[in-house]
């Protein structure tokens, strides 16, 4: 009896014997299948992708959920070079036919998200551009790619234009990615817009893209409209808000939305905790603080988190805690080491800041450039010229650091503060970079301090060529021509400002008290408690009028009769902040203020005789640096 085969047609016969191959493949897997399989699940890689020339050379093809798996595997453990390879063995094997497409778009979708995680975008690019079929995989990974990569933003969303083109519709997570994209309002409105159209608006993960999107444009009143409209939140969706908030310096909304997220019934994870101490930093919410601490010991070993919490008790000037804090931590990071160099410098307290390197260059990871920042304040903020030149020559040598530009400021900072102007100008001129606004704002402010105003002025100009809008070079001018009573000069720099409708920043300051911040700026009595605080500012003035205190006036910068100036220092932003804390702070607890412009000297004054007068320590913190006065002294020695 004839075989069925021997019956058939040709065709048939052919398309039977290949179907009779398959079953049997099937049936009968080739062993160097289920071995390929394995390695790729559990690795080793080099040992999967040893295998590869193996199958290609038996004619056996690898299915393509161990490829997928090979790929991610070699995302995690492998090169770039590992990942060619197998894009190689794929090509080959797709090249000798028989891969359903749907097969052969599943494995490209793995090769292109592998090629962008290894940054190589053009491969990516390359590999996406010969695909015979797209899907919404396909381009979501190639947008993510871009909006993710620097500078190319703009090709994102020129590739959501070029999807929709295609006729793929985008999903959640195209959104989600190209919201990253979008550097403008305008462009983030229509992305916004075109989310609304298609349906997308209601889903969690986009709204959460959509906040972020906002908060980083700095607009927070969209974030939080577009928070405010969701009917379910998660976690996700509350951290970046409060994330938003923080980031974008509203402590105070940060804290607020933190405080709903706990009545809503959601618990804090290491993301909320690291935002809310941000904004306690910022703040200087010493108390919120400490409650978050509460919550960071059940994530011991969070170094992120800890360094977050360090970070902020060095900015509240709380350094006991810190310090504290800083011995009990498990693993030190030169994070953590380079925030307490820094913390403690910037409280005053740079002999210690000094040692805390020591030590670190004995004990700890090897220092970094952030870390020579706090080095070169330190000696900076206690006119330790030599150390700070050791310091700086040293860098590369001992560290292999090359001096950037906030070192090169803090060395200006440091030859401006102790008087040697032309030493810092020959500084400058020597850099191996153009000097930015930064420095030559640096050396201004040290000439208004020693009151050159020819130097004032050139380097006022310096700053003016690289960025014309800014008034507070002009600021800084007026005030030094006034400082030294040039009145003329100081009214032509007003003149220019007035014209140009440049408004002085008021000086301002607040205080938290009982959960809640209360903001006083000068020569305002807006206050609530107005009445109360004027009564308490003229009774502390009696007690340290009999202490010696006398107004400085010469901090005044306009041409005023004496007791005019004596007015307008009375109600200086500071003033009315620690006559309020007076009134209404514990016992043996610390007075913590914040300022938004350096301490003025008159005000030093002040408060140094209200620490000794009323038993109290009172700490100021300022743009740049903490002041803790107690009985009678601050930690900066008069020197700031």
């Amino acid at each position: 009896m004839r075989s069925l085969f021997n019956r058939l047609p040709c065709k048939r016969l052919a398309a039977a014997r290949r179907s009779r191959r398959c079953l049997h493949s099937h049936s009968q897997p080739h062993p160097l299948l289920a071995t390929f399989s394995r390695l790729c699940d559990d690795g080793p890689l080099p040992a999967a992708l040893s295998l590869l020339p193996d199958l290609a050379a038996a004619g056996v093809r690898a299915d393509p959920i161990s490829l997928c798996r090979l790929i991610k595997l070699c995302v995690r453990h492998g090169t770039a070079n590992d990942g060619r390879l197998i894009h190689d063995h794929v090509s080959r094997t797709a090249n000798s036919g028989g891969e359903a497409p749907h097969t052969g778009l599943f494995v490209s979708n793995s090769l292109i998200s592998m090629y962008a995680k290894f940054g190589l975008l053009h491969d990516a690019l390359e590999l996406f551009g010969g695909m015979p079929h797209r899907n919404v995989v396909s381009w979501t990974t190639v947008v993510a790619a871009l909006a993710n990569a620097g500078g190319r933003k703009e090709e994102a969303l020129r590739f959501l234009v070029d999807m929709k083109r295609d006729d793929v519709a985008p999903n959640s997570y195209t959104y989600s990615s190209v919201l990253g994209a979008c550097g403008t309002p305008g462009v983030l409105a229509a992305v916004h817009a075109s989310i609304v159209k298609v349906g997308l608006d209601s889903d969690v993960f986009v709204r959460s893209s959509l906040i972020d999107a906002y908060m980083k444009l700095g607009d927070l009143d969209s974030g939080r409209g577009v928070f405010d409209e969701m009917v379910t939140r998660d976690l996700v969706v509350w951290n970046s808000i409060i994330a938003g908030f923080a980031q974008s310096g509203d402590g105070v909304g940060a804290v607020e939305l933190f405080m709903r997220m706990k009545e809503s019934g959601f618990p804090a994870n290491q993301g909320t905790l690291t935002s809310v101490l941000r904004a306690c930093t910022g703040m200087v919410m010493l108390d919120l603080g400490r409650q978050v601490h509460a919550h960071v010991l059940k994530y011991e070993r969070d170094l992120i988190l800890h360094n977050a919490l360090l970070d902020m008790y060095c900015k509240c000037g709380s350094l006991q805690e810190a310090d504290a804090l800083f011995s009990r931590m498990p693993r030190r990071d030169v994070i953590s080491w380079s925030t307490m160099v820094s913390g403690l410098a910037q409280n005053g307290r740079s002999a210690e800041a000094l040692k805390a390197f020591d030590l670190m260059q004995s004990e700890g990871p090897t220092p970094n450039r952030i870390t020579m920042v706090g080095v070169l304040f330190a000696c900076s903020h206690a006119g330790l010229v030599e150390d700070g030149w050791y310091y700086f020559r040293s860098m590369e040598k001992l560290f292999g650091i090359q001096p950037e530009r906030e070192h090169c400021n803090c060395m200006v900072d440091l030859l401006g503060r102790t008087g040697k102007l032309d030493e810092a100008v020959k500084f400058i001129s020597e850099m191996n970079f153009e000097p930015d606004s930064v420095i030559w704002r640096t050396l201004l402010g040290a000439c208004r301090m020693h009151k050159n105003a020819n130097l004032a002025a050139y380097a006022a100009r310096e700053i003016l060529k690289l960025e014309p809008e800014d008034q507070g070079a002009r600021i800084l001018l007026s005030n030094t021509y006034a400082d030294l009573r040039q009145w003329l000069d100081a009214e032509k720099s007003w003149k220019v400002m007035r014209n140009q409708g440049a408004k002085k920043e008021p000086g301002r300051s607040w205080i938290e008290l009982g959960k809640q911040v209360h903001v006083f700026i000068a020569g305002e009595l807006s206050h609530p408690c107005s009445a109360g605080i004027v009564q308490e500012l003229n009774r502390l003035i009696r007690r340290v009028t009999d202490l010696g205190y006398v107004p400085l006036t010469e901090f005044v910068l306009q041409d005023l009769e004496s007791e005019q100036k004596e007015d307008l220092l009375k109600y200086h932003s500071e003033k009315l902040a620690v006559a309020f804390a007076m009134m209404n702070s514990m016992k043996g607890k610390p007075v913590r203020i914040m300022k938004n412009l350096r301490i003025c000297g008159d005000c030093h004054s002040f408060v140094k005789l209200v620490s000794k007068s009323e038993g109290k320590v009172i700490i100021i913190r300022d743009p740049v640096r903490f002041h803790h006065f107690q009985d009678g002294v601050c930690s900066c020695g008069d020197y700031w």
